[in-house]
């Protein structure tokens, strides 16, 4: 064969390939995303982020001590938007939400107990293991999470300046428990929780 034939061929060729790389490639490969395709984008982060209540808020004065963290079920994520809910409709902020759940956390891990027989401590029951024998209503009433929550909350805005109190201090003032200082390792996954479901 010809060299110098060969030569033109691979030449036309190579020639054809770069001049299709040419004119095919910058259109697709370096194409830049339309501003069109990129604003949407944008505003989904942006509103994603003005859902979510400020951490500051949920968390004013820091966290005290070691924090605790458990997987949550099915119920127990409904048992926190009852908790939401109800304090929504006591009118009251997201930091009583935290509050709240961190309570419950410590009391019941999110789980609405009935009497536990032997292993029950008195009578208490429900989320916020509240007592009838104290006042705090009947069984059917405190094993209701949107009642026991009230309840809760009612004793919560009895507490002057509980929005300024560390948050073990303004649960404890409320519950009255042996063990006063538990509820402040749930502060983080409480308001964790508050984030994620306040707007949900």
């Amino acid at each position: 064969m010809n060299t110098k034939l060969l030569r033109k061929s691979v030449l036309g060729i190579a020639g054809l390939a770069f001049a299709g790389g040419m004119v095919a490639g910058p259109a697709t490969a370096n194409a830049a995303p339309t501003v069109e395709s990129v604003k949407p984008v944008a505003a989904t982060v942006l509103a994603d982020k003005a859902d979510k209540p400020d951490k500051g808020k949920l968390i004013p004065h820091g966290v005290q001590g070691k924090q605790s963290r458990i997987d949550l079920t099915d119920e127990q994520v409904a048992n926190v938007k009852a908790i939401i809910a109800a304090t929504k409709k006591a009118g009251m902020d997201e930091r009583a939400a935290v509050v709240a759940i961190a309570t419950a956390l410590q009391e019941s891990k999110l789980e609405n107990l009935g009497h536990l027989g032997e292993r029950n401590d008195h009578d208490s029951q429900g989320l916020f293991q509240q007592r009838p024998s104290s006042g705090w209503g009947t069984v059917e009433q405190i094993t209701d999470p949107e009642y026991s929550t009230m309840a809760f909350l009612k004793g919560l805005k009895q507490v002057d300046g509980w929005q300024d109190m560390p948050l073990t201090k303004a649960a404890q003032t409320v519950q009255v428990s042996a063990y006063p200082f538990h509820y402040a390792q749930w502060e983080t996954q409480a308001a964790d929780l508050v984030a994620e479901h306040w707007n949900s």
